[in-house]
């Protein structure tokens, strides 16, 4: 064989051999080729080459930055998070024309209405409390929504609660279960007041004065200020003052009292009303009263004073017995017998002489 036959043999089997191995590392480099992500989201402290890139193979555990704050984003350029990935090794990356990478650090929020609920909830009841809807929580330090790691993924249960009537402090613990075994342990303090719907005036008011609609508001108010007889706004509209009370001041069951109908010395009408009657006259009231009272009425015609029931505003009746009638029959029987008459023989001219001792 010549030589220019043995040098054609050679290159041609070289161009097999190149042509064998060049098309499988193509299809190699097309399987593993390391592509970035436009968005991130981690659940540790740290960001690894394996959450940015996909494909990154044995190099995806290498931490490469901090995460940010639980439950917050944070945003890399592109440029540098590809500088940071060849430092480590990974090359030949598919940005798809990202121009940077949001990374978010995931975290359960409890919010900060949701602590203050389980709070009251943990105090209800307790050494004089109340419902927890009524209590009124003051924490040293300002509440806000707490963020924490996804891994806890517990209820929030009370593990302690105090709570001193004298000063109204108290101190609540609870503790939520995660998945690394560890719990999370919380600690709140601060003062608790129970607190109570309460009409309020709004002007004031004198004895005998009756409420209206514009007279009294709702307002939230100590117990210990309102009592164990808060009225209730419904209550306390259309009824009369006992006593006089100034605005600002909560009512109380004891304050208001059904307002009189009928007033000392006032002009009313009196009714007398029986079974197939009812007549009307003109009288002068002698008492207040109240609907249902029992009060005394001049009556200006007959000048005698009587006494009815307040009906209404300025109306007193009077309710008549109405008499049954009896049976003849009855009648006879029921009659007394009269003794008979007894003659008695007088003698008008004999002389009357006293009888002796």
């Amino acid at each position: 064989m010549t030589l220019r036959s043995l040098l054609l043999a050679a290159l041609f089997v070289a161009g097999l051999l190149l042509a064998a191995t060049a098309a499988p590392a193509h299809a190699g480099d097309e399987a593993i080729t390391p592509v970035l992500r436009a968005k991130v989201s981690v659940s540790s402290d740290v960001v690894r080459v394996g959450d940015v890139v996909d494909n990154a193979g044995a190099l995806s555990q290498i931490a490469i930055y901090r995460a940010p704050d639980l439950g917050t984003t944070g945003a890399l350029p592109v440029a540098q998070v590809v500088n940071t990935l060849r430092a480590q090794g990974v090359i030949g990356i598919d940005t798809k024309d990202i121009k940077q990478v949001a990374v978010t650090r995931l975290a359960r929020t409890i919010e900060s209405k949701e602590i203050e609920r389980a709070v009251a909830q943990a105090l209800e009841r307790r050494s004089g409390l109340g419902d927890a809807a009524n209590i009124n929580l003051t924490f040293d330090r300002d509440v806000q929504d707490l963020r924490l790691d996804v891994s806890n993924t517990g209820a929030m249960l009370p593990t302690a609660a105090r709570y001193e009537p004298r000063n109204g402090r108290f101190d609540v613990s609870f503790q939520i279960a995660n998945d690394n075994g560890n719990p999370t342990q919380l600690r709140f303090t601060g003062s608790a007041l129970e607190t109570v719907d309460a009409a309020v005036l709004t002007r004031n008011v004198e004895r005998t004065q009756i409420l209206k609609s514009a007279d009294v508001v709702v307002e939230r108010r100590p117990r210990s200020e309102v009592g164990s007889d808060a009225a209730a706004r419904e209550q306390a509209v259309g009824m009369q003052m006992r006593r006089p009370v100034r605005a600002g001041q909560p009512l109380r069951t004891t304050d208001l009292a059904k307002p009189d109908l009928v007033q000392r010395d006032q002009a009313v009408t009196v009714i007398f009303q029986t079974a197939g009657l009812y007549l009307t006259t003109r009288g002068k009231a002698l008492d207040n009263g109240t609907e249902g009272d029992v009060v005394s009425v001049l009556n200006i015609q007959s000048k005698r004073t009587v006494t009815g029931t307040v009906t209404g505003r300025g109306q007193v009746t009077i309710q008549v017995a109405t008499p049954q009638p009896v049976p003849v029959s009855d009648t006879a029987s029921a009659a007394p017998e009269m003794p008979a008459p007894t003659a008695v023989a007088t003698d008008t001219h004999s002389p009357i002489t006293s009888k002796p001792e």
